[in-house]
């Protein structure tokens, strides 16, 4: 298993400006959240996952620690087992899309309603930033 290495300063900045600010999971924008955003492992480290930039993502702390090392989860309607989104690997698009409101993430794929039940990605957190940024004009989707 590697071992978790400490990322420099640069490392980060390419990872948030690949990510556009945004927590590649629930789509928060980072200087917007209370906390400092993460680096997270995509596929976590004891699962053979590497410290390689490209499997890492730009990750809120709520998603990041309700993802955890897991790669799979069920999907709510199936109820098959099936890969988290991946955001190297997967395209945003096939597998969410927002409600008409903006406020809300749904899953149009087995894999986006699984990553969204997982990582809760429509907590009440998110929804009240979600209905803040609308409001203002700032929310990353409709700028």
């Amino acid at each position: 298993m590697a071992k978790r290495r400490k990322f420099s300063q640069e490392d980060r900045e390419l990872v948030a400006r690949r990510a556009n600010g945004i927590c590649e999971y629930c789509q928060m924008p980072e200087n917007f959240n209370t906390d400092t955003f993460e680096m997270e492992h995509i596929t976590a480290l004891v699962h053979n996952g590497t410290n390689d930039l490209g499997n890492i993502a730009f990750s809120c702390s709520g998603c990041n620690g309700r993802k955890g090392i897991k790669r799979t989860a069920s999907d709510p309607i199936t109820w098959v087992e099936v890969p988290l989104y991946h955001p190297r690997n997967d395209n945003w698009e096939d597998h969410f899309q927002w409600t008409d409101d903006f406020l809300r993430l749904v899953g149009i794929s087995p894999t986006g309603r699984a990553t969204i039940e997982a990582l809760e990605l429509n907590r009440e957190g998110c929804i009240n930033l979600r209905m803040a940024l609308v409001a203002f004009g700032t929310h990353p989707r409709i700028r």
